[in-house]
């Protein structure tokens, strides 16, 4: 029988089995013993976020790969402004620094807005110092984005495409799966799925 986690991918860790500088997701489940079990898809070291750990190897392939189009939304803070435009930008498909083709279309929500006085210091202690540079009156734009591709660092290089910087990025969901919110950053429980 499989075997399936929901996995709070916390800030700094990598989606690897073995990293010499930092921590892998895999660390929190070599205490189970089982070899086999493999994150499903990847997370960057500074997005938190749904992960799903298991040890079914064709449920994991139809998960990632893209002919499938799983449909995974992502909770985002970015400096910018995310105007009306640029959210049409991004909905469209945007042509990626190095890239040929343009983005998939993508689903965006703002939700909210501020200022980077007032964002930062709810940041990562690492993005802060990164950020604390610029002026404090950057505006701030909160949301959620939805994607169906899976490429290096998507969502960070699309928002730089309109102008914009991730200061925030967490998964929230994976096709039908929703992150648990009772699940803090580095928790994880195991999850069933109805048979077949």
């Amino acid at each position: 029988m499989h075997r399936y986690y929901m996995f709070h991918k916390p800030f700094g860790c990598v989606t690897a089995r073995r990293d010499d500088r930092h921590p892998t997701v895999m660390d929190w489940f070599r205490d189970l013993g089982n070899e086999n079990l493999s994150p499903v898809g990847r997370l960057d070291r500074e997005t938190e976020g749904l992960l799903i750990i298991t040890d079914d190897g064709m449920w994991n392939r139809q998960m990632t790969r893209p002919e499938f189009h799983q449909a995974k939304t992502y909770a985002f803070t970015v400096m910018g402004d995310l105007t009306p435009e640029r959210v049409a930008l991004l909905e469209e498909g945007v042509l990626l620094n190095g890239e040929t083709q343009p983005t998939a279309p993508a689903v965006v929500e703002v939700t909210g807005r501020s200022t980077l006085a007032q964002t930062l210091p709810k940041l990562h202690p690492e993005i802060q110092e990164k950020t604390r540079h610029n002026p404090m009156d950057r505006p701030v734009t909160f949301g959620t984005i939805t994607i169906t591709e899976g490429r290096n660092r998507q969502i960070r290089r699309m928002m730089k495409a309109v102008r914009c910087l991730v200061l925030e990025l967490k998964r929230v969901s994976m096709g039908e799966i929703l992150l648990d919110p009772d699940l803090a950053p580095g928790e994880w429980k195991e999850i069933f799925f109805p048979e077949k």
